[in-house]
């Protein structure tokens, strides 16, 4: 029995189980991190919603942060922000990239959200004096965010993705929610997986199960036996091995999935597929299939990407390439918009502090197009402007998001309106032309987090720019992350010399879109496109921006 089990015994009633509707799945996850507990919740759902169900992913989190927006890209990978503005995990990326549907706040839960909402309610007195412990405070407050999108849609199966490794001191309240929800709902409504690994030692030529056996020791001392284990290895599961590890973590031998190494995060969906685990998932939560899996628009996608007829260079100016995980949504938007493209797009990170006057010429010339990226504050900033005034000037295209069309502002002020102390307020706080400034609602805030402007915005495109043959429409809506804007002092100034203001929001003002129209393919947007960019709708900017750096490859070959 569990250390807290000795001490608390649930005092809420069980739940009547024959009005249920809303089935939950939890994954967790063993052995050590990163085996990729996302890829599989969102591969499971993409199976589940091809089937017919509604259905959802969800991500706990037990870190302290109330969210990632202010932890350091180096540290956790990209902030992953969703239309009502929500600062999330990265893998609510890979939820909405595999099923196509937005997420929202309530899909990203944090240990701090968790905390910071009961230490609120017992500053306002609500717990009537009681003393408030980890048990049952904490693990109520779980329970309830675990349940919320139950409320808010009437979705039929809903997962929940466990951040971290059991075993970790800060998981033991989720892990306690989970065996109170699994009582409270009965086994017929709940399922739980368990992801693992199962390593291979070389020197002895074969897979080894106890990793995995102790990690299903380390589940069952908090009162779960996990439903399924999804194993990933390097190497086929014989069948000796499957035999071995449902005999000895008690479960089914159908029930111990194979997770191979795959080539691309986008085979995970077919290769559960093949091993049953939606059927395995259906059959015991006590489902009937609504009917065959329906993939085709997927495995389209995979045939195209899998099968490029043509190639292209594509440059990604950042300063965060250190870590392939700071720019997520960025590859995989080129993944996407490669594959309709019938394309394969290679991409090549340029760190842009390394980017100096008498090397740009020779680094980024070869590209067929340049991707000035996000990021914040003055560190890089040189290196992206000198890439910006190369495209310009050379015509090759170019696409800017964020910092990167903050960038091609302050590199058109200073070198075709000549004003020389052009600048950003962020990187020079005292220039006297701030053609980038700091926004009217910002003005003040010293806290950090969950302080810019965030979530969904309406911006008109306008008619016969670049950007609205793009769209294909006047009226679009995008996601941002940032504090600083475009000064529209300088918006005539810029127009009469070709730097056209092509996307405004119509409720501020504010510039969205900026390019050039002596130009091929010159871009810059101040919202993240690549946020909203999925298998099945591949985001138009960077499909445009993949065309154009084909187009311009041609040329060059010609």
């Amino acid at each position: 029995m569990p250390w807290f089990r000795q001490f608390y015994l649930p005092l809420h009633p069980v739940v009547n189980t024959s009005s249920m509707i809303t089935k939950y799945i939890f994954v967790t996850g063993g052995v050590t991190s990163s085996l990729g507990k996302g890829i599989i919740a969102a591969s499971l759902a993409k199976l589940l919603q091809a089937r017919g169900f509604k259905v959802t992913i969800q991500k706990f989190d037990p870190y302290i942060n109330v969210d990632p927006g202010t932890l350091n890209p180096y540290e956790h990978g990209e902030c992953y922000v969703t239309d009502d503005g929500a600062e999330t995990d990265l893998d609510l990326g890979h939820y909405e990239r595999f099923l196509n549907t937005p997420t929202s706040s309530a899909n990203n839960v944090t240990t701090g959200k968790i905390y910071q909402t009961v230490i609120n309610k017992e500053r306002a007195g609500d717990y009537l004096g009681k003393t408030v412990q980890v048990i049952p405070h904490i693990t109520d407050e779980i329970k309830r965010r675990m349940r919320l999108l139950e409320k808010e849609a009437n979705y039929e199966i809903i997962i929940t993705e466990i951040g971290g490794t059991v075993g970790d001191i800060e998981s033991l309240p989720y892990l306690e929610a989970i065996r109170q929800i699994r009582r409270d709902l009965g086994s017929d409504h709940t399922l739980v997986i368990h992801l693992t690994l199962i390593p291979y030692l070389s020197a002895a030529k074969e897979l080894k199960t106890k990793p995995t056996q102790h990690s299903v020791k380390e589940l069952l001392q908090t009162g779960i036996q996990p439903d399924i284990l999804v194993c990933r290895t390097e190497h086929s599961l014989s069948k000796e091995i499957r035999e071995k590890l449902a005999l000895f973590c008690n479960v089914e031998k159908e029930a111990v999935i194979e997770a191979i190494d795959a080539h691309t995060i986008y085979d995970v969906p077919i290769l559960m597929l093949k091993e049953k685990l939606d059927k395995t998932v259906l059959r015991k939560l006590h489902l009937k299939h609504k009917n065959e899996p329906d993939l085709v628009l997927w495995k389209e996608f995979l045939g195209k990407l899998k099968n490029p007829t043509k190639e292209v260079d594509i440059a990604l100016v950042g300063k965060y390439n250190e870590l392939p995980d700071a720019y997520k949504s960025i590859y995989e938007s080129f993944i996407h918009s490669g594959a309709i493209n019938e394309c394969k797009v290679k991409i090549t990170p340029i760190h842009s502090e390394t980017l100096e006057i008498d090397s740009i010429v020779s680094t980024l010339q070869q590209f067929d197009g340049i991707l000035v990226a996000p990021g914040f504050g003055e560190r890089g900033i040189f290196g992206k402007i000198e890439a910006v005034k190369l495209v310009r000037e050379r015509k090759i295209p170019f696409f800017g998001i964020c910092l990167g069309m903050q960038c091609a502002a302050v590199e058109f002020g200073k070198n075709v309106l000549k004003l020389k102390d052009a600048a950003s307020t962020e990187v020079n706080p005292k220039t006297t032309n701030p053609v980038i400034h700091l926004m009217p609602d910002q003005l003040g805030i010293t806290a950090k987090g969950g302080t810019m402007r965030l979530g969904a915005y309406k911006c008109r495109l306008a008619k016969g720019s670049l950007a609205h043959k793009i769209y294909g429409k006047q009226m679009i809506e995008e996601r941002h992350r940032h504090r600083y804007e475009f000064n529209n002092d300088y918006l005539e100034r810029f127009e009469q010399n070709g730097m056209l203001a092509s996307g405004i929001n119509p409720d501020t003002n504010l510039v969205e879109i900026i390019e050039l129209t002596n130009h091929p393919f010159f871009i810059g947007v101040q919202f993240h496109p690549e946020l909203k960019s999925t298998v099945e709708n591949p985001h138009p900017l960077f499909v445009a921006f993949v065309k154009a750096a084909l187009e311009y490859r041609k040329q060059k070959s010609s």
